[in-house]
C-alpha cells in the first residue's frame, strides 16, 4: 500500500527514514502558519466546514469552480479488453491470493527484507502491515468471489474464513508502533472497510455481525486516539511523540481514514463530529483550486512543488476528491471526477515512472511507486460514483492500463516492501478491476 510507506528528501515530504535507520532523511518541522487562502471559493468552503457545514443544501446556488477544476488532457482511444480477458486476469489474481495466503489466515510478513527498506520499527510497524494487507487481501476476495468461476467459489470462501478469523483473533493488538510511527492508522482503516464488507456477507447472522460491528468500532476508537492535533492523519510524528500526534497531518491518509470511517456508518460505527470536522478542514487546507492537494500541510506553503502539481498529486487527487463528495462537499461534482479520471488515464506515465522503483519520490515530480494501484483503486471508486450510462469509458481506460501490467504469477505490485507488496498491490489490483466489468 503505496501510504504505508515513508517519503524521501527533505524538499520532497518528509519521510522518516535517516541513514543509520536504512536510508529516508526526514525534515520534521511542522508547519503552523497561517494557510493562504488560494481562492475565495477554497476560503468560503474551509470555513463552512469549520462551522460543520460543508455545502450540502441541495437547493442552493452550485458553487463556483476554478476553470482549472474542469479542464484537463483526454487520454486518447483505446481497444478495451475484452469481458473474457478481463475476468481471466481477475481469476489469475484470485489465485495468487489464494497460494499466498499464510497458514495462520493472514497475508504478507517481514519476509525478503532489503538493504533499502523503509523505517518500520518491529514488531508494531509489522503488525500494521500485516493488519492492513490482510484486511485488503480479504475485501478483495469477497469482492472478486462473484466474478470467479462457481468451482473455484468454495476455496474463496474458505481464504475468507480464514482471513477474518485472523482479524478477528489480532485486530484488538494493533497500535503505534513507537512514538514517531503510526502504521497502524492504515491497519485501522483498512480494518473497518474490510469488517463492513464482512458484515455484510454475515447477512442473517446477527451473531456475527454484531462482532464485526464491535471490531470495527474499536478500530474507529483507536483513529479518534490517534487523530493529529490539527486535524486528520498520518503515519509519523517526528515533532514530539506526543500522545496526540503533533506532526503534519498528510492530506491521502487523511482522506482514506475518511472514506472508511463513512463506509463504518453502514453498520452503525460511530465517530466523533468534531474530529471529522477538523479531518475535512485539514484536508480542505492542502487543496488548490484545480483539485490537486498538497502532500502534507507541512508543504501546504509551497503549492508549485514537483510533489504538489497534478502530475504530482495524480496517486491522491482522486482520494481526496472522493472523500469530500462523500462527506457532502457539493463541489466534488460529476464534472471534477471525470476530469481527474481523463487526466489519469492521459498522464498516467507520471505514475507509472515510479512503479517498482525501490526508492521513494526519486521519480518524476516526485512520485513514489507505493501510490500507483492505491491511486487506481480510488480512482474506481470515483468511477462508481458517475452515472451508469457514463462508466464504460473510464472502465476500458483502466482495464486497459491494468491488465498487461500483471506479473506471470498473476500478481501485481508496485513498490517492494519487505513481503507485502504483491498482497496489497494484488488486493487493490482487483478491485479496481472488477469495477471495470460492464453492467
Amino acid at each position: 500500500m503505496g501510504q504505508l510507506s515513508s517519503i524521501g528528501e527533505r524538499t520532497m515530504c518528509r519521510t522518516a527514514i535517516c541513514c543509520a535507520l536504512f536510508f529516508v532523511v526526514a525534515d520534521v518541522r511542522a508547519q503552523t502558519a497561517a494557510v493562504p487562502r488560494a481562492a475565495g471559493q477554497l476560503a468560503v468552503a474551509r470555513d463552512a466546514v469549520e462551522q460543520g457545514e460543508v455545502a450540502t443544501n441541495a437547493a442552493a446556488e452550485p458553487p463556483r469552480l476554478s476553470p482549472l477544476a474542469t479542464e484537463g488532457p483526454k487520454p486518447k482511444p483505446v481497444v478495451p479488453p475484452t469481458p473474457e480477458e478481463l475476468s481471466k486476469s481477475i481469476e489469475r489474481g484470485v489465485k495468487f491470493l489464494l497460494a499466498d495466503q499464510r497458514p495462520d489466515g493472514a497475508w504478507g510478513s517481514a519476509e525478503k527484507s532489503k538493504s533499502m527498506n523503509l523505517y518500520a520499527p518491529p514488531p508494531g510497524s509489522h503488525d500494521a502491515f500485516r493488519a492492513a494487507t490482510t484486511s485488503l487481501a480479504v475485501l478483495a476476495l469477497i469482492e472478486s468471489s462473484p466474478h470467479v468461476r462457481a468451482s473455484e467459489r468454495p476455496a474463496v470462501e474458505r481464504a475468507i474464513d480464514r482471513g477474518a478469523s485472523w482479524l478477528e483473533q489480532h485486530l484488538s493488538e494493533l497500535k503505534r508502533a513507537t512514538p514517531d510511527v503510526l502504521y497502524n492508522v492504515w491497519g485501522h482503516a483498512y480494518a473497518i472497510q474490510c469488517l463492513v464488507a464482512l458484515h455484510e456477507r454475515a447477512a442473517g447472522d446477527t451473531e456475527r455481525q454484531a462482532t464485526y460491528k464491535e471490531l470495527a468500532q474499536h478500530q474507529a476508537e483507536m483513529l479518534a486516539r490517534y487523530s493529529y492535533v490539527g486535524g486528520g492523519w498520518s503515519y509519523y510524528d517526528f515533532l514530539a511523540g506526543t500522545q496526540t500526534p503533533g506532526d503534519a497531518a498528510f492530506s491521502f491518509s487523511t482522506a482514506s481514514v475518511l472514506l472508511a470511517l463513512k463506509d463504518g456508518e453502514r453498520i452503525g460505527v460511530e465517530f466523533p463530529e468534531r474530529l471529522t470536522k477538523k479531518a475535512i478542514a485539514s484536508l480542505l487546507r492542502q487543496q488548490k483550486p484545480d483539485f490537486s492537494y498538497a502532500y502534507g500541510e507541512y508543504l501546504r506553503m509551497q503549492p508549485m512543488l514537483p510533489i504538489n502539481v497534478p502530475a504530482g498529486s495524480l496517486g491522491r487527487s482522486q482520494t481526496c476528491n472522493l472523500a469530500l463528495r462523500k462527506c457532502g462537499d457539493r463541489r466534488i461534482t460529476d464534472e471534477v471526477l471525470k476530469t481527474w479520471l481523463d487526466r489519469l488515464f492521459a498522464r498516467n506515465d507520471w505514475l507509472s515512472f515510479g512503479r517498482k522503483r525501490p526508492l521513494p519520490h526519486e521519480s518524476h515530480f516526485q512520485v513514489s511507486g507505493y501510490f500507483y494501484y492505491y491511486g487506481h483503486w480510488y480512482a474506481a471508486l470515483c468511477i462508481d460514483e458517475l452515472p451508469a450510462a457514463e462508466r464504460p469509458h473510464f472502465q476500458d481506460h483502466m482495464a486497459h492500463i491494468l491488465l498487461p501490467l500483471q506479473e506471470k504469477d498473476g500478481s501485481w505490485w508496485d513498490y517492494p516492501l519487505f513481503n507485502y507488496h504483491q498482497q496489497y498491490g494484488t488486493a487493490m489490483a482487483l478491485m479496481t478491476l472488477v469495477r471495470c466489468q460492464h453492467n
